[in-house]
């Protein structure tokens, strides 16, 4: 693995390339991820691929990242790489990655030969007159706090990780080194940086040598997590006028590893019927994160990744 830079607006982004191969596909993480989270999938392609997998803004190594944020912001960004390295490439994207390259591939469908959404890219419902804000907390909640934390190493913000429900059972290497793409340096972070609530066992309070923080941005992920509730009818019209063969992979289980998916088939059923142009397939004995991170699961997308032929279009 190597990493480029393309120049987008604001500065330059982190892409993270696995392979030499001269047929491309683009990945698009989920919203409190990074790009490694693609290496899996990118082990199991064949020589002659390339995986290039984004840090999209205010996450890995682009969280630096100037300039204005949200998910046409990233859909912008897709395009600069598919650009710099030649279109048109094959676009995939997991979790918000999947609603970000839906729109990538509504908007500049020259850039992009077939979209793949993993466990995600659907519309979910948000009851009328919900309070965003509330449904931001309750959704997003777990992870902003985790953003706000210091751990008082890697190694403890990696043992966080494996004491998730969804990724402990299912821990490889491949998990770790994705876990440990989020983490930077806190030098010098004050105590008061850790809210008293937050503050658990193998968190530092004083920044101490080798204590780390996250390196996704909370307002990068709060702002996603906005455009994510209010641009349902972006994502609706962009599946019922797909530009490209597109398929959908959804997993089993959800985001703690048990069912229901993240993605319920009802809603799959739904959006075939309202989109002609989607295909949908279940990937077995998954969970919304294990679907591109553990091996036999990695192996079935890197397979409809590199043969149109199980999904042709309509």
């Amino acid at each position: 693995m190597e990493t480029m830079r393309v120049a987008v607006d604001g500065g330059t982004l982190s892409v993270l390339r696995f392979g030499s191969g001269p047929r491309v596909v683009l990945a698009a993480h989920g919203i409190t991820g990074n790009g490694m989270s693609f290496a899996t999938v990118a082990g199991r392609l064949p020589a002659d691929w390339t995986l290039l997998a984004v840090d999209l803004r205010g996450r890995g190594l682009s969280s630096g990242l100037a300039g204005e944020g949200g998910l046409a912001a990233h859909a912008r960004d897709l395009h600069a790489v598919a650009a710099t390295v030649g279109a048109p490439v094959v676009l995939t994207g997991h979790s918000m990655g999947a609603y970000i390259a839906l729109l990538a591939a509504a908007e500049r469908p020259d850039l992009y030969s077939r979209l793949i959404l993993i466990d995600g890219g659907l519309p979910l419902p948000v009851p009328p007159g919900a309070d965003l804000d509330q449904v931001l907390a309750a959704t997003l909640g777990p992870a902003l706090e985790r953003l706000g934390r210091t751990f008082e190493s890697a190694d403890a913000y990696v043992d966080f990780f494996r004491a998730h429900p969804a990724l402990g059972p299912h821990w490889n290497p491949d998990i770790e080194a994705y876990v440990r793409h989020d983490t930077q340096p806190a030098e010098g972070a004050a105590p008061e940086d850790v809210p008293a609530a937050d503050r658990v066992p193998g968190v530092s309070l004083g920044g101490a040598s080798g204590a780390v923080r996250p390196r996704a941005q909370a307002p990068a992920v709060r702002a996603d997590g906005h455009d994510l509730l209010t641009a349902v009818d972006a994502f609706a019209d962009a599946l019922r006028a797909l530009p490209v063969p597109t398929l959908l992979l959804t997993a089993t289980a959800g985001m703690f590893g048990d069912p229901p998916g993240f993605i319920p088939e009802h809603l799959v059923a739904t959006w075939q019927a309202h989109a002609p142009a989607l295909r949908a397939e279940l990937v077995p004995d998954t969970n919304h994160y294990t679907i591109i991170l553990t091996p036999t699961a990695a192996a079935a997308v890197a397979e409809r990744i590199t043969d149109p032929n199980t999904w042709p279009a309509p």
